[in-house]
């Protein structure tokens, strides 16, 4: 089921009308699934687990969502109908659980669990399953989709412009390890510009599984190319959104495609020289707005710089709070899924919301997971699972569930 509502389009390039598109599974839609060679190969590396002391010393509620998933695959390698709860691994994780090393294989099996199953089920822990850390909200682009067109949001005197400080984020990285497994550095802004990064990401070291970082490319040097590929980034995202210089600069404003290509030379330069053993995940990802946006000639250009390329679905952020009033009524996941902190302590449940409306909270003054399991961020889980969306601003006029 899908709804389509009606909005102004704040550009003429943007020619995509958003779809709703209405995630989870329902009883009636579970099936019976072929099992696939990688399936008996990971329940192989997973069950000798259960017998260990690693095992033994995992909390408990964590043994259980490890023991759920081996029943979900004991039950696709039999042909059993599959339960509500059950989750086996495919897409990407296929690739990243196969570099893993064994110490690592029980934490990421709860990690993707939780990641994947606790929103679609409404399930709370603790800490979210992931948290966006904003180190700018700074852009040098003004792409014709993102809120920094707004320039309400995006001029130097808006209050809204800055980077995090290190101090902060150290603080915001202590208290997530051990406890969130999928750390994401960027969201309104450019992450890059941010000059501590670099003791940022070397923070980071040793800590997550599924550490990712969102980059334009536009400020790559060397010094910087050897902070992202010397760190412990599991996926670094170049924001790319098309295969010729036209297209490109008539979407992201303030870009230079000849820049950009020639930083990815760098970036592709730097890595075959000096770390031929990596294991970091790189993806070329668009934002697809329009007919023109070719994946073919997407994959021509840039396939040669990254494991991936992607078009992602468009939302339409750059409008949040002009967009129509829509009559969507199932909850939004995000509010079981991630957390957003930015660059001056603000946390907000999503960054549709870039102007921080719907927050209540700053991590200089409560910690992570007091915010999560507040009692105003389970008023808005409970506004949303009540089909009250109407009442929240914009999440009146969002059309992500």
């Amino acid at each position: 089921m899908t709804t389509r509502p009606t909005q102004a389009q704040p550009s003429e390039l943007i020619t995509v009308t958003p779809m709703v598109k209405y995630k989870g599974f329902k009883k009636e839609q579970l099936k019976i699934v072929s099992a696939v060679p990688e399936d008996r190969d990971i329940l192989g590396r997973v069950l000798p687990l259960l017998t260990t002391p690693q095992f033994a010393e995992m909390p408990s509620d964590r043994q259980v969502v490890v023991s759920r998933v081996v029943e979900s695959y004991e039950r696709k390698l039999s042909s059993t109908q599959p339960e509500l709860a059950d989750y086996v691994l495919s897409g990407h994780e296929l690739v990243e659980f196969k570099n893993l090393e064994d110490r690592d294989v029980l934490r990421y099996v709860f990690y993707r669990y939780k990641y994947n199953k606790f929103p679609e089920q409404q399930w709370l822990d603790d800490f979210p399953p992931c948290v966006q850390i904003e180190p700018s909200s700074i852009c040098n682009y003004r792409c014709v989709m993102c809120y920094q067109v707004d320039t309400s949001f995006s001029s130097k005197h808006s209050g809204y412009m800055g980077s995090m400080s290190l101090e902060l984020f150290k603080t915001l990285i202590d208290q997530l390890e051990g406890h969130v497994e999928a750390i994401t550095l960027a969201s309104r802004g450019e992450p890059l510009l941010n000059k501590e990064i670099g003791s940022m990401l070397e923070h980071c070291g040793g800590k997550f599984l599924g550490l990712k970082v969102n980059t334009n490319a536009s400020t790559l040097n060397e010094k910087l190319c050897h902070a992202l590929l010397s760190s412990d980034i599991q996926t670094l995202v170049f924001s790319i959104d098309a295969a010729d210089r036209e297209t490109y600069e008539a979407i992201r404003v303030r870009g230079k495609f000849d820049r950009v290509m020639k930083n990815m030379e760098l970036f592709q330069a730097v890595k075959e020289k000096h770390y031929p053993d990596s294991r970091m995940t790189t993806r070329i990802s668009g934002v697809k707005i329009n007919d023109s946006q070719d994946m073919e000639a997407m994959k021509k250009t840039w396939a040669s710089f990254a494991d991936m390329v992607a078009f992602t679905n468009y939302i339409p952020w750059h409008d949040s709070y002009r967009n129509a009033v829509n009559d969507i009524e199932p909850p939004c996941t995000d509010l079981w899924r991630r957390m957003f902190v930015w660059q001056d302590g603000t946390v907000n449940p999503c960054d549709y919301d870039y102007k921080s409306i719907l927050s209540k909270w700053n991590a200089n003054d409560m910690g992570l997971s007091d915010i999560w399991i507040s009692p105003e961020y389970n008023e808005l889980r409970r506004l949303h699972l009540d089909k009250m969306r109407s009442k929240l601003e914009p999440c009146r006029r969002c059309i992500a569930v």
